[in-house]
């Protein structure tokens, strides 16, 4: 009988020899890894040949391998172009996947408005705007912003806002905006003024330098002594930031990306380095684990332009990236045309050779080797938290994979329920499911869960948990158990997750502090980890986390509720502080466009409470998520 190995091979060989993308598919018709050939037949059929070359990681693909299917390309440059696309949606197991949970911030500056203001942004889209970055800090953008905003007299109002406006407000008061939304300014002077900002951010000081100075001369020759002195303010300003920048090319207006790595058996760290009109603005890390660069068997030139495709998928697009390893003239003129064919403008991939492109790669290398040593002894000392909670909750095997599930009911209305996932000791987003309650009329938490779960594992694509997470006591880990039992599920482990509180609790009517308690399958005492232990961090922060979500999925369902309703979720905030926000603001949306400072200058407010109010109100969808309907 032909072996399922075979059976693949044989229709390998049918393959064309044209260039496309390869989807390779395991169990239960899931993928498990894609790739791009410019020769479909030759590529898919080397990885069955019994070449002894192939890595450990290969070698278990093949093993895994029951299905290969194709789609053509009518170029090599629309098979990188439909591979980084489709590892982005299926997240193949195999494939080398940028888990990076920070969405770093750029500075969107809104130059197709007819009147342009300044944003942080998440992300970068072809909408017309100019886009900066990406930076380290999101403080030091909104730093930046606000220097731009008061340095050129830029609108901070949100659109709504800005539209719904019928006399200036406090910021034109105070000097610090020309206030356009009454018409005090035209939109080409308005232009005029804030074309500072651009050129700026696009690293052309001396020309922003040179034209503030000027204003600043004619200003103090018509003796209006308060402009010149807010024009020499604005210029001691800009020399002062500059000063804190790292020069690499004082000259050079490029925007480059040098890519270096360091790794081990543990992994591989890759670090780019960003230059932004000549002065570096940050660095960015990407670890890969279970993959050695040292490894002989892996070819540089293969996984880091697999790397390099992903990477510029959703990234800004530099006109030069530096490479630390020469990929040779064929690959580096190819990803230079992937890269073209993104951004629409000309870009170079080339190995650095010249002095200036060294002593970036030596940054980005130097950087690579310190963050992924900081990286591996986190990621050592999550481990040995994950070995604590195996031994602690006498479990068959590490648990790699935690599941923790939260149901949620807001004011008696929709209930909703949320799936979030740690790998490692560290949140998995692009696993985190969010549930809509279809089955069950009113509050019921236990027919919720049953649902959750049940619809949860139909789902035989997804790896099993070795640990679930129940918020809730004896209670509710009894009801979980006789859940998965009914489901067929009973060989997952679960831990029900409790805090205990005390006498003294009671009479103040509040917790301030309490214990996490962790309650066991036929087991009356609890389990109780160590206060600073990292075990007891990953389970009280995945318990954490999977409630945030919960609410999260509230409020984007509830977008169109009342205002009350949607200060409802900041936490911190009563009804006193309700009724002053009500009466100081008309929206919702000019509470999300006010400024910390301007929260915290109302009575019971203080500027932590307002920052956190802000952040509560403009944070993201988690949009990695998916929605189980």
């Amino acid at each position: 009988m032909i072996s399922k190995f075979e059976e693949v091979r044989d229709k390998v060989r049918e393959f064309p020899v044209q260039s496309g993308v390869y989807l390779m598919k395991g169990h239960a018709d899931k993928i498990i890894y894609i790739g791009k050939a410019k020769n479909l037949r030759a590529r898919v059929r080397s990885y069955f040949t019994d070449s002894k070359d192939h890595s450990p990681k290969t070698r278990l693909l093949v093993q895994n391998i029951h299905e290969v299917e194709y789609i053509l390309t009518k170029t090599e440059v629309e098979a990188f172009l439909l591979e980084a696309s489709l590892i982005k949606k299926h997240r193949p197991k195999y494939n080398i996947r940028l888990r990076d949970d920070k969405a770093y911030p750029y500075i969107r500056f809104t130059w197709a408005d007819d009147y342009p203001r300044l944003y942080v942004a998440r992300k970068v889209k072809k909408d017309g705007s100019l886009y900066f970055g990406p930076y380290t800090s999101g403080f030091a953008v909104q730093g930046t912003i606000r220097f731009l905003n008061r340095t050129f007299k830029i609108r901070d109002c949100t659109d709504a806002v800005f539209k719904s406006r019928t006399r200036p407000c406090m910021t034109y008061q105070i000097g610090r905006c020309t206030a356009p939304c009454v018409e005090y300014i035209n939109q080409t002077d308005y232009r005029e003024e804030v074309e500072g900002a651009k050129l700026f951010l696009k690293g052309q000081n001396k020309k922003v330098v040179k034209s503030i100075t000027e204003r600043m001369m004619v200003a103090a020759e018509e003796e209006k002594f308060e402009v010149a002195a807010r024009l020499r303010d604005s210029v001691q300003a800009i020399k002062a930031i500059l000063e804190k920048q790292a020069v690499i090319n004082d000259t050079s207006e490029k925007d480059q990306d040098a890519v270096g790595f360091f790794g081990d058996h543990r992994g591989c760290l890759v670090e780019t380095v960003h230059v932004r009109s000549g002065r570096v603005i940050g660095t960015r890390s990407h670890f890969l684990p279970h993959f050695d660069p040292n490894d002989p068997a892996e070819d540089p030139r293969e996984w880091l332009v697999d790397f390099l495709n992903q990477y510029y998928e959703d990234n800004f697009i530099p006109d030069e990236v530096l490479l630390t390893v020469d990929i040779g003239n064929d690959l580096t003129k190819l990803m230079g045309e992937v890269l073209k064919e993104r951004s629409g403008n000309k870009v170079v991939v080339r190995f650095a050779t010249d002095e200036r492109g060294r002593n970036l790669i030596d940054m980005a290398n130097e950087n690579a080797k310190s963050h992924f040593l900081k990286y591996v002894s986190k990621s050592e000392e999550k481990l040995r938290g994950l070995d604590e909670i195996k031994e602690k909750l006498s479990l068959p095997e590490l648990p790699r994979r935690i599941e923790c599930y939260d149901i949620s009911t807001f004011q008696g209305a929709e209930t909703v329920a949320s799936q979030v996932v740690f790998e490692d000791g560290v949140p998995a987003k692009e696993h985190y499911r969010r549930y809509k309650i279809r089955t069950v009329q009113g509050i019921n938490d236990f027919a919720s869960m049953y649902e959750v779960l049940s619809r949860r594992f139909k789902h035989t694509e997804y790896e099993d948990p070795q640990l679930i997470v129940i918020d809730g006591g004896k209670g509710q880990l009894t009801q979980a158990i006789r859940i998965l039992q009914e489901i067929g599920r009973s060989d997952i482990p679960v831990v029900g997750l409790a805090k205990a509180r005390t006498e003294s609790d009671f009479q103040k009517q509040e917790v301030e502090s309490t214990e996490e308690r962790f309650f066991l399958p036929n087991r009356s005492n609890p389990v109780i980890f160590k206060h600073n232990a990292e075990a007891l961090h990953i389970l009280t922060g995945i318990r954490d986390e999977a409630h945030r979500f919960a609410i999260t999925y509230h409020r984007k369902l509830r977008e169109s509720s009342s205002l009350e309703s949607e200060l409802d979720y900041v936490v911190g905030l009563g009804e006193k502080r309700k009724k002053v926000l009500l009466t100081r603001f008309n929206s919702i949306d000019e509470i999300k466009g006010a400024v910390p400072e301007e929260i915290a200058t109302l009575k019971g407010f203080n500027r932590v409470l307002a920052e956190r109010i802000l952040l509560q109100l403009n944070e993201p969808d988690d949009e990695d998520a998916e929605v189980e309907e």
